[in-house]
C-alpha cells in the first residue's frame, strides 16, 4: 500500500509548532528547565488528544506520552517513537519567521536582505541533494528549531495517518515528547517502564537517510580559579590574574583535538563558554570520545593538567567538577540488531539509501538505551541545526513520516 501523507497538513503543523518558543536552559535546576515550554506541552497534549489518541498524559516534569492502540490481534511487540519539543539555547528561538522556498533552484537562497545574509550551496553542499524541493528556512535572525520539532510534527503525523488508515496493521505503539534534549537532560526522568515500549526510535536525526547507532560518549568538565585583585599600582608579588591561570590550562590540551578539527568518530575537548576576571574564571568544556578508552584518556588528561596548576596555585584555587553526561549507545544496541534491521527495510520500501553514521553529538536515544530502551536514532530531515543557517526540506519530512508508518507495518508483518 502506498503511504500518501498530506504535504499542507505536515507544513502546517510544522509551522505551528516552531512559532512556539521552547528553548531550554542549562543553568535552571527545574524540569521543564524553562516554563514557557509548557506553552507546546499543552499545544502538543491538545493535538494528541484531537486526532484520537489515547492515554494521552503529561506529567509534572513535562513528558507527554500516548498510545495508538494495535489493529490486529497478532502478538506484535510494542514499540515506540521519541522525540524532544525543546529549542537549543545557543542561539535566539523567539519571533521564528519561516520561509517556504518551492521548487528551489538549486542556488543561493537570500535569507535576510537588510543583513546579506546568504543560505548558500557553495558552503552548505547538502543543499544541492534537495534542488526541486521545497525547503523550509529562517528569515536569518533566529533559528528554525527543525531540531527537534521536525521530529514531533513527524510522529504526529504518521500516528494521524494510521488512524485515519485502520487497514494497516500494527502492534500498540507508544509515542513520548521529552523536554531539555537540548542541554543533555532529555531523558532524566523518562519513566521506561510507564512506557512499556520494547523497544523505540527517536526522530531526531538530521539529512534524509540516517539510521544511527552509535554515538559520542560525553562528560562536561567545569574548572574554575580563584585569583587575588589588588590594584594594579600595587600588584607587584600581590596580584594573581585567574584569567592567566585559565589560559595555562587552555594551552595544555591538544589544539587540533577540538570540533572545528575534527570529523567522523574523532573525538574532542570543546571549550563552550568562558567567564573570567582577575579574581575568579569559569572554563565550561565539553568531552566527547566514541571510543570508551579514548574518552577516559580524555577525561585522566583534564585531570591531569588540573592537578599540575594545582600543585602551583593551590587546590583551593583550581577546582574541577567533570561529570559524564552519556554514553555510546552501541553497546546496548547491538545485541538487539533486528531494531536498526527493520528501519532499515522500512527505508529500502521508500526507496530510501540509509545512510550508517554514528552521532557526533548524543541523543536522548542513548540515554534511553542504557534505562533499558533500545533506541536507534532515524532522520527528522533538518540541517545546520542550531543557528540562522537551519533549514528542513519538506520532502524529508514527508519521507521521515512514511518511515515511521512503514516501522509499525513492518514489525507487525515480521512478528
Amino acid at each position: 500500500m502506498q503511504i500518501e501523507i498530506n504535504k499542507e497538513e505536515v507544513l502546517n503543523r510544522f509551522i505551528k509548532y516552531i512559532k512556539i518558543d521552547s528553548q531550554s536552559d542549562a543553568t535552571s535546576h527545574s524540569t521543564p528547565s524553562t516554563e514557557k515550554q509548557w506553552e507546546i506541552i499543552r499545544l502538543l497534549e491538545t493535538d494528541l488528544q484531537s486526532i484520537g489518541m489515547s492515554d494521552v498524559e503529561v506529567d509534572e516534569k513535562g513528558y507527554i506520552m500516548a498510545t495508538l492502540p494495535a489493529t490486529t490481534t497478532k502478538k506484535v511487540p510494542c514499540i515506540g517513537f521519541v522525540a524532544h519539543y525543546d529549542t537549543s539555547p545557543d542561539f535566539k528561538a523567539s519571533n521564528i519567521n519561516p520561509q517556504i522556498h518551492e521548487n528551489y533552484d538549486g542556488k543561493d537562497i537570500l535569507l535576510n536582505k537588510e543583513e546579506n545574509i546568504v543560505l548558500s550551496p557553495d558552503y552548505f553542499e547538502d543543499l544541492q541533494q534537495y534542488k526541486g524541493q521545497t525547503i523550509i528556512t529562517t528569515d536569518g535572525t533566529t533559528l528554525l528549531s527543525a531540531d527537534d520539532k521536525a521530529g514531533v510534527t513527524e510522529i504526529v503525523s504518521a500516528m494521524k495517518y494510521l488512524i485515519d488508515h485502520p487497514e494497516i496493521e500494527h502492534g500498540k505503539i507508544r509515542i513520548c515528547f521529552t523536554p531539555d534534549e537540548e542541554i543533555g537532560r532529555g531523558a532524566h526522568y523518562f519513566d521506561v517502564e510507564k512506557f512499556g515500549a520494547k523497544w523505540a526510535y527517536t526522530m531526531d536525526g538530521s539529512q534524509i537517510g540516517e539510521l544511527e547507532y552509535e554515538n559520542f560518549n560525553a562528560a562536561s568538565a567545569d574548572i574554575y580559579f580563584k585569583g587575588r585583585i589588588v590594584h594594579p599600582g600595587y600588584a607587584k608579588g600581590k596580584m594573581v590574574n585567574s584569567m592567566y591561570m585559565a589560559s595555562q590550562f587552555i594551552q595544555a590540551l591538544p589544539a587540533d583535538e577540538v570540533p572545528e578539527k575534527t570529523t567522523e568518530k574523532e573525538g574532542f575537548f570543546h571549550l563552550s563558554d568562558i567567564k573570567g576576571e582577575v579574581e575568579e574564571t569559569h572554563l565550561h568544556y565539553i568531552i566527547r570520545d566514541h571510543d570508551e578508552v579514548l574518552f577516559e584518556k580524555r577525561k585522566d588528561l583534564v585531570r591531569n593538567e588540573v592537578q599540575k596548576l594545582q600543585a602551583i596555585h593551590g587546590t583551593e584555587n583550581v577546582v574541577l567538577e567533570l561529570k559524564d553526561q552519556y554514553y555510546n549507545m552501541r553497546k546496548k544496541i547491538e545485541p538487539v540488531m533486528h531494531i536498526v534491521d527493520i528501519a532499515e527495510k522500512a527505508m529500502r520500501s521508500l526507496k530510501i539509501e540509509p545512510i550508517f553514521k554514528a552521532i557526533r553529538g548524543g541523543t536522548d536515544g542513548s540515554q534511553l538505551s542504557y534505562k533499558g530502551l533500545p533506541c536507534p536514532n532515524i532522520f527528522a530531515g533538518g540541517h545546520n541545526f542550531h543557528g540562522k543557517y537551519e533549514y528542513v526540506p519538506l520532502e524529508s519530512m514527508l519521507k521521515a513520516t512514511q518511515v515511521i508508518v512503514k516501522i509499525a507495518e513492518i514489525t507487525a508483518e515480521d512478528a
